[in-house]
């Protein structure tokens, strides 16, 4: 005999919840609470219910995908973000597109091809660096920037960077250090411009010396924190700490001074930026500056959610708090 086919209704009775809460749930995740979205999840799967994705996409004329915009896959900083992007998108019947914005000839031109070709319901972006010129086109769908954005009305989701640089320099400061440099991010960038105010606005209200020869530039690979520190070693006159602005960067910065006999930290304490996977498997550790990844990717896909349910362009940022992890490489200076 052939097995009964899973309604929607069977999914209600199991949960002990309405119909129209399980389509809610499956539909909207991010607006039902845990519980209940649990339950529901859990009759899905004991009653072995499918949803026609097809059908109800053809009923909404939408495609049921989404793309996200990433400017480097090889980054390992974005994995958790995609973990938190698909976290939320797949219980809402979304699927998940990746396509990396530096990976043709023109960036902005792959952009203005994603917002036109009707291949998606939405988009979520990871890369600032595009103009904004690009979004100026009717009729395009929603899009939400994370982690950088651009000084226009898109909706966003970030982390406190300019607290998160005061924070390392205080943590260096509060340790005793004076001479306390600073590696960038690629210039032009949100970030790097965000974190290096953070980083002098600390300075200054310590009232330590703000010096341009110990601001080095990087670009938040670890060749270019390598580079930083081949530069820090030719200095006569050093910062005996780093804050960099990336992990990456750090990771790059004392494999190369520690291969020239430099200990970290007591001849130099090093903070980073992201708190990567790798960053606790270092020797030392790295002190440095959680982003909440995951928490990144599913408040922007929650939010890209909202804007597609209500056919909205614009839509509240969201503003998310950074966390100090104290680790092994910064101490107090040398002597």
């Amino acid at each position: 005999m052939d097995r009964k086919i899973a309604t929607i209704q069977d999914v209600a009775k199991v949960a002990g919840v309405s119909t129209a809460t399980v389509s809610r749930t499956l539909s909207k995740p991010s607006v039902v609470a845990a519980a209940t979205r649990e339950a529901v999840l859990s009759a899905v799967a004991e009653t072995g219910y499918r949803v026609n994705a097809t059908a109800s996409n053809l009923r909404r004329q939408r495609t049921g995908s989404v793309i996200v915009l990433v400017p480097n896959l090889a980054n390992p900083f974005f994995s958790q973000i995609l973990a938190g992007l698909s976290s939320v998108l797949t219980p809402a019947q979304y699927g998940l597109l990746v396509a990396d914005t530096q990976s043709g000839p023109d960036p902005d031109e792959r952009l203005q091809h994603y917002l036109t070709s009707g291949q998606a319901d939405g988009l979520i972006l990871l890369d600032g660096t595009l103009s904004p010129d690009t979004f100026a086109i009717p009729g395009r769908p929603p899009v939400v920037m994370a982690c950088e954005w651009m000084g226009t009305t898109l909706p966003s989701v970030r982390v406190e960077n300019a607290r998160g640089a005061a924070m390392a320099v205080d943590h260096l400061a509060r340790r005793g250090h004076r001479r306390i440099g600073h590696v960038t991010g690629p210039r032009g960038n949100v970030l790097t411009e965000t974190r290096l105010q953070g980083y002098r606005a600390a300075l200054a209200e310590r009232d330590l010396p703000a010096r341009p020869d110990w601001v080095l530039e990087g670009d938040f690979s670890m060749d270019s924190g390598a580079a930083a520190g081949r530069q820090w070693l030719k200095m006569t006159d050093r910062p005996t700490a780093l804050f960099l602005s990336s992990d990456e960067m750090a990771v790059g910065f004392m494999g190369v001074v520690q291969a020239a006999g430099v200990s970290v930290p007591h001849d130099v304490s090093v903070v980073g930026f992201d708190n990567i996977e790798m960053a606790q498997h270092l020797t030392p550790a790295l002190t440095t500056i959680r982003q909440p990844r995951t928490l990144i990717g599913e408040r922007a896909a929650e939010l890209l959610l909202g804007l597609i349910e209500n056919a909205a362009l614009t839509g509240p940022s969201d503003v998310i708090e950074v966390e100090f992890i104290a680790r092994g490489s910064a101490t107090a200076p040398p002597g």
